[in-house]
């Protein structure tokens, strides 16, 4: 695993793994460990994993910006935004639109820019100690690396902006019931669980998988018509492939199929 500034990231079995290490500053992202990111994000991907999974170290999973840092800036903390966002912002952008099924494991409470990389994921898995608190409005500040939008995706417009607007702590409940997070897990069992379903999907069609989250991902902008062209044209590449044969061989032999990506 490589690390830099906070940030560890790597890749074993063709798992991406990228990974928070500043838990004594609750995994915050400052300006380095910003940075840190961006490169964890771009050289993960570039390697084309099978899989991304997201995790932290710690207690807490990521409590957004580092406001200390923020203070720090004064009157020039529009400018720090700026130097950090500029590049941050389109790592993000890459790292949920990866043509690979992204995990994301929350080990604890997630707040203010944490809520965007928490939820950016394909899958959210969570310890039974996740909270959620946006924070921006309590900082009279405004939302950022698409919490607003990954939070709206998952809970709705009215109930995501009613919560940003209102700071308040969410409990882990509330989160699976509301569907902020998918599975709640004892701390103890969470890294496994994380583990478990990282190789399930590892071992899946690449094909497959990649062309399920581009027509999923697309809703609900893509109109049928252009919905049904776009399910055509990528079952007749994913049938072409000899990971379609192996997967009708297997359900009639009754085995496991063994994908190899081609």
């Amino acid at each position: 695993m490589q690390q830099s500034d906070g940030v560890a990231w790597g890749i074993t079995e063709s798992v991406g793994r990228i990974v928070l290490k500043r838990h004594e500053y609750a995994n915050t992202l400052s300006h380095a460990a910003s940075q840190a990111l961006i490169q964890a994000i771009n050289s993960v991907l570039d390697q084309q994993p099978r899989v991304v999974l997201l995790a932290a170290e710690g207690k807490i999973f990521c409590a957004g910006g580092d406001i200390a840092e923020f203070a720090a800036a004064g009157p020039a903390l529009a400018d720090l935004v700026d130097d950090i966002l500029e590049p941050l912002h389109p790592a993000l952008y890459r790292l949920a639109t990866a043509p690979m099924p992204v995990i994301s494991v929350l080990n604890g409470p997630i707040g203010g820019a944490g809520i965007g990389l928490a939820l950016c994921a394909d899958f959210v898995l969570a310890a039974q100690s996740v909270k959620l608190r946006t924070g921006y409005a309590a900082l009279g500040l405004s939302p950022d690396l698409g919490a607003s939008y990954f939070l709206a995706r998952r809970v709705g417009a009215i109930r995501a902006q009613q919560w940003l607007m209102l700071s308040q702590t969410i409990s882990a409940q509330d989160c699976l019931t509301h569907g902020v997070v998918d599975a709640l897990y004892p701390e103890d069992e969470l890294t496994q669980a994380a583990e478990d379903l990282a190789t399930r999907l590892s071992q899946s069609a690449r094909a497959s998988l990649t062309s399920i989250k581009t027509l999923c991902s697309g809703l609900p902008a893509r109109d049928l018509h252009t919905h049904l062209q776009l399910e055509h044209q990528f079952l007749t590449a994913c049938a072409r492939r000899t990971d379609a044969q192996e997967g009708i061989h297997a359900f009639f032999e009754r085995r496991a199929p063994r994908f190899t990506g081609n």
